[in-house]
């Protein structure tokens, strides 16, 4: 831990996006903290269930390891965005072909709840390696209807082509833009298809206002809440890994913004997590 914890929430809420694999060691140096003691922390502030997102094939693994023994997880499994080019540039189709078959596998084990993170990351995948992204975005659509599974999206500076693939797919039962990175108008549009929008510690930023406007038209029963940890730290420890036990201080921003208080806002969040995901 390297910052105090926030005084604990009023009502229990779920960290509905979580990294505990791969905490500081990848961002700061350090060694990687136990992620038993990161979920003893949050749990400690009234963060009680985590979704662990496994975004790799060896990620994917662990974070089923961990669910299976800790009933606090639940998991999420697929190929980030840039993962599908790192694996077809570095080790070629056959190599992608078998880890979209790997992911379906894992998929269907009873603590997976989520396919994803997927989608799509024009910030870091140059042009002609998006068609790759688009391609394994429209597999892990197909394996989350096939198994019947939540569709855990990213979107990164790709919000038109994000739709515009859900929409030509069609998008699964359950759909988590996770990180909303949107205005309020695709907030809306997002709420028409009845998809939740994920909001992380980014909406405590103070130049994030284009993003707390689109938080507050999300309607009640489609609003869900994350950490991204490590990243996205929330204020006021922006720059210092993040982990569950800081999302006290986004849900407050929450509150905050939607105009409405603590307990109301964490029962909401409570209960749209296990409408997402199921419940644990």
């Amino acid at each position: 831990m390297t910052v105090a914890p926030p005084e604990q929430l009023a009502v229990p809420v779920i960290d509905t996006h979580c990294h505990l694999d791969i905490h500081d060691q990848h961002l700061h140096g350090g060694a990687l903290p136990d992620p038993d003691t990161l979920i003893e922390l949050a749990a400690s502030v009234g963060v009680t269930r985590i979704v662990q997102i496994g975004c790799d094939l060896e990620s994917a693994r662990l974070s089923i390891a961990l669910a299976r023994t800790r009933p606090s997880l639940v998991v999420g499994v697929g190929l980030h965005p840039n993962e599908a080019p790192r694996i077809f540039v570095d080790e070629g189709r056959e190599a992608l072909e078998a880890a979209y078959l790997a992911i379906e596998e894992m998929a269907a084990d009873d603590v997976v709840r989520a396919v994803g993170e997927t989608g799509l990351d024009y910030f870091r995948t140059e042009e002609e390696l998006r068609p790759i992204q688009q391609e394994s975005f429209r597999r892990h659509i197909g394996i989350a209807k096939k198994l019947n599974k939540t569709l855990v999206i990213h979107d990164r500076e790709s919000h038109q082509d994000v739709i515009d693939i859900l929409m030509q797919e069609g998008a699964p039962q359950r759909v988590v833009f996770h990180c909303f990175s949107g205005d309020a108008a695709m907030a809306r549009l997002c709420a028409e298809q009845g998809w939740f929008i994920s909001f992380a510690g980014v909406v405590t930023f103070k130049p994030a206002q284009e993003l707390r406007d689109a938080a507050a038209v999300v309607p009640d029963e489609l609003i869900l809440v994350e950490t991204d940890a490590p990243y996205l730290t929330p204020a006021p420890h922006r720059g210092k890994p993040n982990a569950s036990y800081l999302m006290p201080h986004t849900v407050r921003t929450l509150a905050q913004v939607r105009g409405t208080d603590e307990s109301a806002l964490g029962a909401l969040l409570w209960a749209n997590a296990q409408r997402a995901f199921g419940i644990w």
